[in-house]
């Protein structure tokens, strides 16, 4: 298993963050399954089996990025199914995430690299 840096995530763990901020802005919380869905239908292919999420789940339970908890048994049993783990993304969190996301952007190219850039005269057609 690789190393961590201090402060650091996983790609996994990014993803993770990443998909349950959406799910958790739309319902409040989220849980394993509805994540495993969500990272299926992006682009993320970090994710090799529920066996990998759900242990990235815990450990980031453990490292205070995530809160657990059981939901209420009468809502599994109202709906005749098993109780789901919900998660939560805590303020660490979503900081972890921010500062994650900022270390993704696009480093500014250097004087060289721009001026390698092709020149579009006003009027001509952009490559875009």
């Amino acid at each position: 298993m690789a190393r961590r840096r201090p402060g650091t995530l996983f790609p996994l763990e990014f993803s993770i963050l990443d998909s349950g901020l959406t799910l958790q802005a739309a319902d409040g919380s989220f849980y394993g399954f509805a994540l495993a869905k969500h990272l299926a239908g992006s682009s993320d292919s970090s994710l090799t089996a529920h066996g990998t999420l759900y242990k990235s789940l815990a450990r980031l339970v453990d490292l205070g990025i995530l809160e657990a908890s059981w939901e209420a048994a009468a809502i599994a049993e109202g709906e005749a199914r098993p109780r789901r783990r919900l998660y939560t993304i805590t303020g660490e969190g979503e900081q972890a995430h921010a500062r994650a996301l900022a270390a993704r952007v696009e480093p500014v190219r250097s004087p060289t690299a721009v001026a390698a850039l092709p020149r579009i005269a006003p009027g001509e057609p952009s490559l875009a």
